[in-house]
């Protein structure tokens, strides 16, 4: 049941863990206040992984190990590869406002985040029910406890409980649809699922009735409407590196086992789990961009910012099934689209964050709209880094977020049907009330008066990882096919297996 390709399936893994109980270790010797020599240690195994995941995933191969339960494929290599990247960008950002907020008191920091990290690959490469609920407990069990990393914050302490319960709850939802699917098929390999769901011998209520438990955990896990509650809290009251850490990379995982359950696992009941995501989305896009525009704390618009996204990604993953059939190159470009607006999405709200985590000092949390005034004429850079980030969560061209966008709608209005053409112009009309609240903090930067004279200063790597953020999200734009490709032969890949 073990053999070479089990481990070499598992790779990336065993260093990220190893390193991980490695770097705590060292971490008992480091007496600095910023934790120069965790910091460091912690980045090279970060580099090193990213650049395992790279070449796994540039190899294309697909290989299962530990008896099917681990699968090695494109796309979840290119997702590992991806988050791991986002990490490490986290940190750099996070580094700053963490050590002048004595959160760098122990290096727990670095090596929750690894455990989170590890956590989503777990997710992603997961090929049976156990092994992804094992990550996704891993993942959500460390994030606990780095939002609550400020033990003496009450904000951080009260969005960590609300976080801690709420996330118990999806937790419990998702293991109770995945018990009950196991109880009608027989299997937790999901292959064996999709065999057994395929042949028709299974009462079609039992299978509806755990679908449903499983997208309402799933739901929970994109932070999509009416599952959403933890969502605002937790962005808010989080210290603003932890939120870039749970807003971030946990993305692309949630993403992954969206696909591993729905598509490779439950395919046969497209048209039940299409109709509830459908549901979903058009819940996040309404009440996300909504909400939005009533929120005077920049944290928390972008927390609704994001559920009105992750509506957009629900979109592309419900039009890849017409009336039940698959169609192999409209089910490719659906997936694709989403495959390529959830990795968008992660590169701008980095950049987002980072600017926020910038203007954040010692003692003052850069957080309300006002607070952002006047920066460009403090700072022209970041200010026109914020704005890129903000156009292209907007969706104006020529950024990414347009292109990403205009990918998903393309798959709606590809299948061809009128319900799906309906949701199209739906989320066009939502786009254009979300472009008014992006725009309007464009506004703050460019036109309102500085309330402070403070010069932004930030350190050199800070500097340089945000200035490339930013620009990627305006070369993608300018040139998202090389991005459009690499996703979709990692989903052709995934799906031919």
């Amino acid at each position: 049941m073990i053999d070479n390709i089990s481990w070499l399936a598992v790779y990336p893994e065993i260093v990220l863990l190893v390193m991980a109980c490695v770097i705590a270790l060292v971490d008992l010797g480091v007496n600095s206040p910023r934790r120069t020599a965790t910091y460091v240690l912690t980045m090279l195994t970060l580099a090193v992984v990213a650049a395992l995941e790279g070449v796994y995933a540039s190899s294309g191969n697909t290989f299962y190990g530990f008896g099917n339960m681990v699968v090695s494929d494109a796309m979840g290599n290119w997702l590992k590869c991806f988050a791991t990247i986002a990490v490490m960008v986290t940190l750099v950002y996070g580094r700053p406002y963490a050590a002048d907020r004595d959160m760098l008191r122990g290096g727990e920091m670095f090596t929750l985040s690894m455990f989170a990290l590890l956590g989503m690959f777990i997710m992603i490469s997961g090929n049976n029910f156990l092994v992804i609920y094992l990550g996704l407990e891993l993942l959500t069990l460390s994030s606990y406890a780095l939002v609550a990393l400020r033990r003496d914050n009450a904000t951080a302490t009260e969005a960590a409980m609300k976080y801690f319960v709420l996330g118990a709850m999806a937790s419990g939802f998702l293991l109770y649809g995945l018990s009950m699917l196991y109880g009608a098929t027989g299997s937790l390999d999901i292959g064996q699922v999709f065999k057994a769901v395929l042949s028709g011998q299974i009462k079609h209520q039992v299978l509806v009735f755990g679908l449903v438990f499983v997208v309402a955990g799933l739901a929970f896990k994109l932070g999509v409407v009416p599952f959403h509650m933890w969502i605002p809290d937790v962005y808010q009251g989080a210290p603003t590196a932890i939120t870039l850490l749970i807003g971030g990379a946990p993305k692309l995982a949630a993403f992954a086992i969206t696909i591993r359950l729905l598509v490779d696992g439950l395919l046969p009941l497209a048209i039940d789990w299409q109709q509830m995501l459908a549901v979903l989305a058009i819940g996040s896009l309404l009440i996300g961009n909504l909400a939005a525009i009533a929120q005077t704390n920049l944290k928390r618009m972008l927390a609704y910012s994001t559920i009105s996204q992750m509506g957009f990604v629900l979109l592309g993953l419900l039009s890849g099934v017409i009336n039940g059939q698959v169609n192999s190159a409209v089910a490719e470009n659906a997936y694709s689209a989403s495959m390529f607006y959830v990795i968008t999405y992660v590169l701008t709200t980095l950049a987002t964050f980072g600017v926020i985590l910038l203007l954040a000092r010692e003692g003052f949390e850069s957080e309300e709209i006002a607070d952002l005034a006047g920066l460009n004429q403090r700072s022209p850079l970041y200010a026109g880094v914020m704005a890129v980030c903000l156009f292209s969560m907007a969706g104006i061209p020529p950024m990414v977020g347009f292109y990403a966008k205009l990918s998903v709608l393309q798959s709606l209005l590809a299948s061809g049907q009128s319900l799906y053409m309906a949701l199209a112009v739906f989320a066009v009309i939502m786009s254009l009330i979300g472009a008014f609240y992006y725009l309007r903090v464009v506004k703050v930067m460019y036109f309102d008066a500085p309330l402070t004279a403070t010069h932004v200063s930030a350190p050199v790597d800070v500097r340089v990882v945000l200035t490339i953020n930013g620009a990627l999200v305006l070369v993608l734009g300018l040139l998202p096919g090389g991005l459009m490709t690499l996703c979709a032969n990692a989903i052709v890949r995934a799906l031919a297996t």
